[in-house]
């Protein structure tokens, strides 16, 4: 059965069939002779955001060294981010962690309309996150959170999968600590603050963890230490995309006194796999290029560098056109693309898995309200989750 046909069936897909016209009918861009579009759009979080500052800081750079024009069209959700990318109003989304929910078909995009997304990374830079206790609540190491209050986040998987990852590294359950819902990111810290849980997750240096450093609690962030095979293992089988980081920049760390955290990327440039190999290479290649130009615009700018921003892991494959720039700037490795290539492995049985549940649905004859927890189970029993 053919997705045109799946879609048709569930009569689910209306949004995007409209969004994909539009792209259809509308021209592409011209280029320049380096290759980079004479106009660029962009998907990014809203206005104020980390990841909107960035995406500006490196459009700006790019607009001064080539002939091209970019706008940044913000939003506050994964939806409104990676929609644009995927009916073609925007050519690249500065991305979080919603990458790889997309690819992985979970969350918001376990939705009929969706399905898993075949996305592609340029660059994207690490970011730290770990989990800050309360100084006072005497936590030491990830196994004393047992019994622990752990803020969460209502709707908000993307932080919650990453608790979920550390509580995992230490063997570590929701079931085994007291949950804390939160409405929101800053709801979830200032709960420490105030002593209402004795944990929290986020990137240390928000300005919010260093109200919690200067509170009477006081603020500690337990180790993720880099040699723990075991743990390292249990908590990539939560999400593959992070890997380990010592963090000497945030609210109680310094070079004397750092910590082990885990890094992820954010914000990701990403692309759909059928973006023009040429397209992404000169993308790649001046982004990289103009480094310089953007380095000094904020304090994490300089995680920008090539070396840092263009090897895995990511929430998704690397781009080929990425690749082969990356190649040619001598950062990219034979244990790279052993990494990619088990990415797209992965992702090929997942898109295989949605086709054959998506089968399973139709002859059964299955509501469409009862899609998502089909598909849940049907994750658990063919993907392993």
């Amino acid at each position: 059965m053919t997705a045109d046909r799946r879609i048709t069936a569930f009569a689910a897909a209306g949004i995007l069939a409209i969004g994909l016209g539009l792209a259809a009918s509308a021209d592409a861009p011209a280029q320049a002779a380096d290759g980079v579009p004479n106009q660029m759009m962009w998907s990014a979080y809203d206005v104020g955001s980390t990841g909107h500052a960035e995406a500006s800081a490196v459009a700006d750079a790019l607009m001064k060294n080539h002939d091209t024009r970019i706008r940044i069209l913000p939003s506050g959700t994964s939806i409104g981010r990676l929609l644009p990318l995927k009916t073609g109003r925007v050519s690249q989304g500065w991305l979080a962690n919603e990458v790889f929910f997309a690819t992985e078909a979970i969350h918001d995009f376990a939705a009929q309309e969706w399905g898993p997304q075949d996305l592609r990374v340029v660059m994207g830079r690490p970011a730290s996150y770990g989990l800050a206790t309360a100084k006072d609540a005497n936590i030491k190491t990830l196994a004393d959170l047992k019994g622990k209050r752990i803020a969460y986040i209502k709707a908000n998987p993307s932080i919650n999968t990453k608790n979920d990852a550390i509580l995992a590294f230490a063997g570590l359950t929701r079931d085994d600590v007291e949950v804390v819902e939160t409405p929101s990111y800053a709801a979830a810290v200032r709960s420490v603050i105030e002593g209402r849980a004795d944990a929290a997750g986020g990137v240390p240096t928000s300005a919010l963890f260093r109200e919690l450093e200067a509170s009477p609690h006081g603020i500690f962030w337990p180790d993720i230490p880099a040699d723990d095979a075991k743990g390292w293992e249990n908590l990539r089988a939560i999400a593959p995309f992070f890997a380990p980081n010592t963090e000497t920049l945030g609210a109680g760390l310094s070079e004397e006194q750092p910590a082990e955290l885990i890094a992820y990327r954010y914000p990701m440039v990403t692309v759909y796999a059928d973006q023009s190999e040429d397209e992404v290479y000169a993308l790649t290649k001046a982004i990289a290029e103009s480094f310089d130009d953007y380095k000094g615009a904020t304090k994490v700018m300089p995680l920008w560098s090539v070396n840092q921003a263009g090897v895995p892991p990511a929430d998704a494959p690397f781009h080929p056109g990425a690749v082969r720039y990356l190649k040619e700037a001598g950062v990219w490795t034979d244990a790279h693309d052993t990494w990619n290539a088990k990415r797209l492995e992965r992702m090929k049985a997942v898109q295989a898995a949605w086709d054959a549940a998506t089968d399973e649905a139709l002859d059964k004859g299955l509501p469409g309200k009862e899609w998502e927890a089909f598909w849940e189970q049907y994750r658990k029993d063919h993907l392993g989750g």
